[in-house]
């Protein structure tokens, strides 16, 4: 009998069979282009409310404000004493100093050049959910506002980290690459394998509660051991779209990927920011060394996530570029 053949079978780490990497089997025949983009335009078709996230909670600190842009628009962020979050505007309205140079007064932003003070008055609707910022643009997103943007379901007392890139792209295009989950063992096998894609939503005609995809895959954690879970990908707004993990180790663990446009650069190129939050958790008793270790752990899991997108981000780029060209989607 084999080490795989006496392997336990509830442990988390499993053994990975060997197998070369064109040796899997082709996927191209389910990844529909059609099926894609059906899935791209009811996800588009949501309400955002014109909610946008621009930063990791944490990036945002008392004792200076964050600059950033959302759809061409020159923001900065701060927070008042008792830690609550303001966002007003990133060009100071007396001769338009950048006010992410600013001091933080109070509730208020005193710029640096002529003492101007934003205060509350001068804010836009914010939110903060405990690990994203959010800022809502009514003349960017152009819907109806809601009071507050729509926040997946997370796992309580996780563990979470935020990662960020950006590049040439539109929302539709970073979107567009996580709804297909059929290339995920072939582009990224250093982190995926004996990946299949269990169900995916008809293309016409589809119920709210069947707009999913759900995939069996292993995590590579080595060349020889991986993690293998069940996860569905859902998108609950335009800009978002979220894989939680339903079977396996860690279960109710999500993945929130944010697509934030940024505005056009130099170039007159659109820029989008992918940001995105993996908040883990699991039921073990060990996990609570890990929520210790969560300072520690953070590094580690946003440099995970940076690799993976330095490769999708390729594939979104790609995608806009055939896309304006009339090549493409």
């Amino acid at each position: 009998m084999s080490l795989r053949d006496r392997w336990p079978r509830t442990w988390p780490l499993q053994p990975i069979a060997p197998r070369p990497w064109a040796r899997q089997e082709p996927t191209d025949r389910d990844a529909k282009p059609s099926l894609i983009e059906a899935a791209l335009k009811r996800a588009e078709a949501r309400p955002s409310g014109n909610w946008y996230v621009f930063a990791a909670s944490r990036n945002v600190r008392r004792d200076r404000p964050f600059g950033f842009s959302v759809a061409g628009v020159e923001l900065v962020a701060w927070r008042d004493p008792a830690g609550g979050l303001l966002v007003g505007p990133g060009a100071c309205p007396h001769l338009g100093a950048p006010m992410a140079l600013g001091s933080v007064d109070g509730d208020g932003l005193r710029c640096r050049w002529h003492g101007l003070r934003l205060d509350r008055s001068s804010c836009l609707p914010s939110f903060d959910d405990g690990v994203l910022a959010w800022v809502r643009l009514d003349r960017a997103g152009g819907e109806t506002p809601s009071p507050a943007p729509i926040v997946p379901a997370r796992p309580r007392d996780g563990v979470d980290s935020v990662a960020r890139v950006a590049g040439v792209c539109e929302p539709r295009d970073i979107i567009a690459n996580r709804l297909d989950p059929w290339h995920g063992a072939w582009f990224h096998p250093y982190s995926f394998t004996r990946l299949r894609v269990l169900q995916a939503p008809p293309e016409v005609d589809v119920r709210d509660e069947d707009d999913r995809f759900l995939v069996s895959v292993t995590f590579r954690v080595t060349s020889r051991l991986g993690v293998p879970v069940e996860a569905e990908f859902t998108c609950p707004g335009p800009r978002t779209i979220v894989m939680r993990i339903t079977d396996g180790e860690g279960v109710g663990s999500v993945v929130e990927t944010h697509a934030t446009p940024l505005g056009p650069g130099a170039d007159g190129r659109p820029r989008t920011a992918v940001i995105e939050a993996v908040v883990a958790a699991s039921a073990r008793p060990g996990f609570a060394v890990a929520r210790a270790a969560a300072p520690a752990l953070r590094p580690l899991m946003r440099h995970a996530a940076a690799r993976l997108w330095k490769d999708d981000l390729s594939y979104a780029e790609r995608r806009y570029r055939l896309r304006s060209e009339g090549r493409g989607a």
